[in-house]
């Protein structure tokens, strides 16, 4: 019996493949494991694929673990100012109120105001910031498990916004410090405070940026920036890491509406530690200060001084038997390095020069009429400024 013409010529074509196939085994065999390989491969699968879900396999579900032991260390902290107004406006003048004031009679008013703060120590010791209890009367802090204490102010300090106040309870929760010098952009970041005195309130965001100035809020600014939502109230508060850590104290918003636009601004952690040690062992904060006044250098400065880049900065002032007035500065130098540190701007070394304290000898090089030179400053503290009278 004959198959039919289309079958014969299947099973011949069968026949001709598994010969082919026996045969390319016999001459290059990893030919044919290759392409089973290819062959089990899924089709949407690659190596890209796989790194992601790599990365996202150990990408916690939850910050729980985090928020959880940090919200107990942060504080609600409850201010009283007593202020005194008259009726009529023009009471507030001083020199009229010498003449007239026995015919006004003042009223006594309670001011109240609200933020958050961080109990850092064992101790009692609570880090805030200064705009919060300034001129407060009365400071009371509200902890997350409903105790309640009277707090004292240890110091404050206005050139970086920030203030110790003191507590004193047993069995104090304390959020343990982390590192902010290396705290990198796009780190997890946790806001935790009491926005518009809602209660406690934890927000999650990134690092957008480190090292930020130059934005008026303080005199010494080295800020964090976030965008983890930041609202009034939450000044004095924490930004912690993924790891529960403190890594910032909140200090500021950029706002034009007066809510969170995603730019937030915190107090470096390093920064803040530095400044309440101070605070905390000799109720004020010493700066080493040299007596200069400088400003960045532009491109159309360095075009004009013939300088080659922008790095450093430009003397414009100097302080008459100050510091750098006997180390030999001198309007119109150009200030490369100071103890071995590149100048990259300004502020940044104005910044340095106040973290070196007084009574430190620093070796300044930079540039005068284009020509290097080197000198030696010591620093001193910065003079009260005297009051006009």
């Amino acid at each position: 019996m004959k198959l039919p013409s289309t079958a014969a010529f299947i099973l011949q074509s069968i026949g001709i493949g598994a010969l082919a196939v026996t045969a390319l085994w016999l001459v290059k065999p990893e030919w044919v494991i290759a392409r089973a390989s290819v062959a089990e491969t899924p089709l949407l699968q690659s190596p890209v694929d796989t790194k992601m879900l790599s990365v996202s396999a150990h990408a916690p579900a939850s910050y729980a673990d985090a928020v959880e032991p940090a919200a107990r260390a942060v504080v609600n902290i409850y201010t009283a100012k007593i202020i005194t107004r008259y009726q009529n406006p023009l009471m507030e003048d001083p020199v009229l109120r010498h003449f007239f004031g026995h015919q006004a009679k003042p009223k006594k008013e309670v001011q109240s105001s609200l933020g958050s703060g961080v109990i850092v120590s064992n101790e009692g010791y609570v880090l805030t910031n200064n705009h919060i209890i300034a001129g407060a009367d009365e400071i009371q802090i509200l902890l997350n498990d409903g105790r309640r204490a009277l707090a004292t102010v240890v110091g404050a300090d206005k050139d970086t916004d920030l203030a110790v106040l003191h507590i004193t309870m047993d069995n104090l929760p304390v959020l343990p410090m982390g590192d902010s010098q290396n705290v990198r952009v796009g780190d997890i970041a946790l806001a935790i405070g009491n926005p518009f005195g809602v209660g406690q309130t934890v927000t999650l965001g990134i690092v957008s940026a480190t090292g930020r100035n130059h934005l008026g809020i303080s005199r010494y600014e080295d800020f964090i920036q976030t965008d983890a939502a930041i609202n009034p109230g939450n000044s004095g508060g924490a930004l912690i890491n993924a790891r529960g850590e403190l890594i910032g104290i909140n200090s500021a918003i950029y706002s034009k509406s007066g809510g969170s636009q995603g730019i937030g601004f915190s107090i470096p952690v390093a920064l803040a530690q530095h400044v309440m040690t101070q605070l905390i062992e000799q109720g004020h904060v010493q700066r080493g200060w040299i007596g200069i006044e400088a400003q960045d250098i532009t491109s159309a400065l360095a075009q004009s001084f013939g300088l080659k880049d922008t790095i450093g900065m430009l003397i414009a002032g100097v302080l008459r038997t100050g510091p750098a007035d006997k180390g030999g500065i001198k309007p119109g130098d150009v200030i490369k390095t100071i103890s071995g540190k590149r100048v990259e701007g300004a502020s940044d070394a104005i910044y340095f020069i106040a973290q070196k304290g007084p009574g430190i000898e620093l070796v300044i090089t930079g540039l005068r009429n284009g020509k290097p030179f080197s000198t030696q400053v010591t620093t001193t503290v910065r003079p009260e400024p005297r009051l006009q009278r």
